[in-house]
């Protein structure tokens, strides 16, 4: 039977796809259509497998009936299910938007290019998250991140170049570090299976070289995921490629990367190692503490948008980092909550300012005077966006926020507690300055009347919006699939 075979077909489709849209060349609407029917197919599929596990089941898939440890293992369990649902749900809205924006940022001949590298893109990143086996991961890694590259590069302005060579350079070494690290752990055990991986560290014992392919991977993984101090390819990489790549890569891309290090943390190295042997924490909180306050002030001096969002992007992953190093199950799942949430947010605040940029050509905040007149559907998503990253409540900022804060207060760490409010107090301000000059500004005399952005790219946008509000108002589904997962990971019954 198919459905037999959906683990594999969550990957497999995408990646077949990918040639098929650049064989199309000349036909770009063809594929166009391709590629969201593909993206609207991986989400079938990935709604179809988080049925499957919601009770806390787990789906095994052996490639080409080799057993694992000897092959390759696809396994679904509720944590890759909940990311599974992030990334495919986020392609199933970004391909038809992508139709009309990139028709003022990317050159024509390029679009083929383009539609084959966001399904290539999409396809490393299902498999990434879905696949057991830690070498097939560092491939599948590999392709989302090389058609990442080409995507940012894809960008009009001449420095979406350098700013795709830096993430170049600093992918590069990120991966080359995972590689290490998943190299010292073959070394060690002998296999590449995550659940093998997870029975033979776990006898190993206290080793020098175990200890040193963790730091490898905690490294590697880090920059991947842009943890301060290692994101300084992030902010350029959003503010200079096509406005749906910068979207997609912040609604997605990050979120994987932060799913990977919880799975090495919890499944392969198990926490007893990863936070009472190497007490990973203690670099995690202060880490995760200094983004949240120190690149919030940045976001504050930015006068492109969409690199005030880059900004904010990094302080977001902060409050992962912070939920993940308070190690309890609370944390845990605000973590997994602003994971699943921050992919709302962010990825409703992006395409606004695509529909900006298709309007305008550029989103610096100079020229925004009086928008909100004339762009009053593209803004309200922005400012409803906005709400959501400052944790207004009502939105899924406030839920992720408010299980932070209490997983802080449960272990006394009040001090947490304080600096997660403070940066919702910044992120405020720099929200406000946007809201100022669209709402509170003349339009200048000399600028040209603006129209309301297409129903192509608004319709996106507001199904992302409302989400936001949706699963603010109703978090039975995240808060419950996410602690369950949480408790999963810990070791608990």
């Amino acid at each position: 039977m198919i459905s037999h075979h959906l683990p594999a077909l969550q990957v497999v489709v995408p990646l077949l796809a990918a040639p098929l849209c650049f064989l199309l060349g000349r036909y770009r609407r063809l594929g166009w259509i391709l590629s969201t029917l593909v993206s609207w197919l991986c989400l079938l599929i990935a709604l179809q497998l988080a049925y499957q596990v919601v009770d806390g089941g787990q789906i095994h898939y052996a490639f080409g009936g080799w057993a694992p440890p000897w092959g390759i293992e696809y396994r679904v369990d509720q944590l890759n299910a909940l990311v599974l649902l992030i990334v495919s749900g986020i392609a199933a809205v970004m391909f038809p938007y992508s139709w009309n924006s990139i028709q003022n940022e990317v050159d024509p001949e390029q679009q083929p290019l383009f539609f084959t590298c966001m399904l290539l893109c999409l396809a490393g990143l299902l498999g990434i998250t879905i696949t057991g086996d830690a070498f097939n991961l560092f491939v599948l890694l590999e392709i989302s991140s090389l058609s990442t590259y080409t995507l940012i590069s894809l960008g009009r302005d001449r420095r979406a170049l350098t700013a795709s060579f830096q993430y170049l350079i600093m992918g590069t070494i990120g991966a080359t570090f995972i590689l290490i690290g998943v190299g010292i752990l073959y070394m060690l055990t002998g296999t590449l299976n995550m659940a093998d991986l997870s029975d033979r560290i776990g006898n190993i014992g206290e080793s020098r070289a175990l200890q040193a392919g963790f730091g490898f991977l905690i490294v590697g993984i880090g920059l991947k995921l842009a943890m301060f101090p290692l994101h300084l390819w992030l902010p350029n990489a959003y503010a200079f490629a096509p406005s749906v790549v910068s979207a997609f890569i912040a609604a997605t891309a990050t979120k994987v990367a932060v799913y990977v290090m919880v799975r090495y943390l919890f499944t392969i190295f198990g926490p007893e190692f990863s936070f009472s042997a190497m007490n990973i924490h203690w670099l995690f909180i202060p880490a995760g503490l200094i983004a949240v306050l120190f690149t919030s002030i940045v976001a504050l001096f930015q006068r492109d948008i969409k690199r005030m969002l880059a900004y904010s992007s990094v302080a977001q992953i902060g409050y992962m980092l912070v939920g993940i190093g308070l190690v309890s199950t609370t944390g845990l799942t605000a973590a997994l909550l602003h994971l699943f949430n921050h992919a709302l947010m962010k990825g409703a605040l992006f395409l606004s300012m695509g529909a900006v940029c298709y309007r305008l050509g550029n989103t610096l905040i100079d020229n925004m005077d009086g928008i909100g007149r004339q762009m009053p559907w593209t803004m309200g998503a922005f400012v409803a966006g906005g709400l959501s990253i400052i944790g207004v409540p009502l939105t899924v900022g406030f839920i992720s926020k408010w299980y932070l804060i209490l997983a802080a207060l449960e272990q006394g760490w009040w001090p947490v507690a304080v600096i997660v409010l403070l940066g919702s107090l910044i992120a405020v301000i720099y929200v406000w300055r946007v809201v100022e000059a669209a709402y509170l500004h003349q339009r200048p005399d000399q600028a040209k009347t603006v129209k309301e952005a297409p129903a192509s790219l608004l319709v996106p946008t507001w199904i992302l919006v409302l989400a936001n509000f949706y699963f603010g108002i109703d978090a039975s589904f995240t808060v419950g699939f996410t602690s369950s997962a949480a408790t999963t990971l810990f070791g608990a019954p």
